[in-house]
């Protein structure tokens, strides 16, 4: 039987009772409809990523979306007229840096600072992914969705989709408030993406827009160069901090045909290249030995956005950036990392020297099984670094996964 633990990346959480994988577009709406009509608990989960569930069994349906069709509906190439866009469209269940190393290949910009991040392409838009200077919103044309309350399908715009921060009116819409599950609708949306229709440029170079990713590449940040460039540069930034996915899980059985095989060789290359220069050697399977650090939800926490009263009552060399608040009022950005490492809780950071979750030795923002970790040990751990962050700074740390049966979250009924 297929358990959390096999289909996510930090590894643990309770077995499925049903678990369904349609290939087809009308097998999707099918099923979810089907759980719908029965009000039973459901999970629509894409490369499990994101997601942190509990050990108890799961007595309702998990999909996952088992289409990963990429198209290019227009020629891949400028048109007349100068007009270089270029639109590309991926089904839901495409793995997310699958679809990066297309575009990127194509020769397309728009995405590329985005390689390495794990997931797919449906759920990139509910958590509006970003990192290194981009984010999915401003590539997006539309996201073809269920409505699961209409029972109807519909192409929502990026102003129907009120991008934010991490945030989508497609996750807000199983949310009654931060970190706090509505009565319908969790864990799984109220619209379930079934493509994404996106709007790159055609161009072999792309701006690298980040100041720690211009230092990795020796740039000034606005500097142009190869997105073939920067997409290696963003892989060795993210895997120096432990922020990949571990690619081995690819050989487990409940993995299969997830990721295209070209890729999972090059990222267990990556890996193998990474043991390397540690000199940690291959397990006996001939595998890369598994780097502790990718066996996590990654950024487990998301950067607060504070009221300029509160923010004001942080240390002076507390990070600070201009942010919206969720009222549309100013307010000021801080660091979750920053915040979790002034509070006590540096990297490694585990709530006993035995524990078998902890924080990554290489950033306080991942909270990872160490091996055989349960879903309740990374709970424990999870409120001990916002007890501690709230002891320390007044701030509530929020998750950033979606949480089911545990930390606040719960089955929809």
């Amino acid at each position: 039987m297929t358990s959390f633990a096999d289909i996510t990346t930090i590894g643990v959480g309770g077995t499925i009772v049903r678990f369904i994988e349609p290939t087809t577009r009308v097998g999707l709406i099918e099923a979810v409809e089907d759980a719908d009509s029965q009000n039973l608990p459901l999970i629509v989960i894409g490369g499990g990523s994101n997601m942190l569930v509990s050990d108890e069994p799961f007595a309702g349906v998990v999909v996952r979306d088992a289409r990963r069709l990429i198209t290019v509906p227009d020629e891949a190439a400028p048109v007349e007229g100068g007009d270089r866009t270029v639109h590309v469209n991926a089904e839901a269940g495409t793995n997310w840096d699958d679809f990066v190393a297309f575009t990127v290949e194509l020769g397309l910009e728009g995405v590329e600072g985005l390689s390495g991040i794990p997931g797919t392409v449906g759920a990139s838009v509910v958590q509006n992914i970003g990192a290194y200077g981009q984010e999915v919103s401003t590539s997006v044309e539309s996201v073809e969705v269920w409505d699961r309350e209409t029972k109807t399908t519909r192409d929502l715009t990026p102003s129907e989709l009120d991008f934010g921060y991490r945030s989508s009116a497609l996750k807000a819409s199983m949310y009654a408030a931060p970190g706090q599950p509505a009565a319908n609708f969790f864990p799984t949306p109220r619209y379930v993406v079934l493509s994404v229709t996106f709007a790159l440029t055609h161009s072999p170079e792309g701006t690298v827009n980040f100041g720690q990713l211009a230092k990795a590449l020796g740039v000034e940040t606005g500097a142009r160069m190869a997105t073939k460039t920067i997409r290696e540069a963003v892989l060795r930034v993210r895997a120096a901090k432990g922020m990949l996915e571990d690619p081995t899980r690819y050989t487990l059985a409940a993995m299969a045909g997830t990721k295209r095989e070209n890729n999972i060789l090059a990222d267990l290359r990556r890996l193998a290249d990474a043991n390397e220069a540690v000199g940690i050697v291959p397990d006996e399977s001939g595998l890369p030995s598994p780097d502790w650090d990718r066996h996590s939800c990654g950024s487990f926490f998301m950067n607060p956005i504070l009221e300029p009263e509160q923010a004001a009552k942080l240390p002076a060399d507390a990070p600070r950036f201009d942010a919206v608040l969720p009222n549309g009022k100013p307010g000021v950005k801080t660091s979750a990392a920053w915040l979790i490492d002034h509070a006590g809780c540096p990297k490694g950071y585990a709530v006993a020297p035995d524990a078998k979750a902890s924080l990554s030795t290489r950033h306080t923002l991942a909270l990872t099984n160490r091996g055989e970790a349960t879903a309740a040990d990374i709970e424990t751990l999870a409120e001990q670094v916002q007890a501690a962050v709230k002891h320390a700074f007044g701030v509530c740390l929020i998750p950033e996964p979606v949480c089911v049966g545990v930390l606040g979250g719960r089955h929809s009924s």
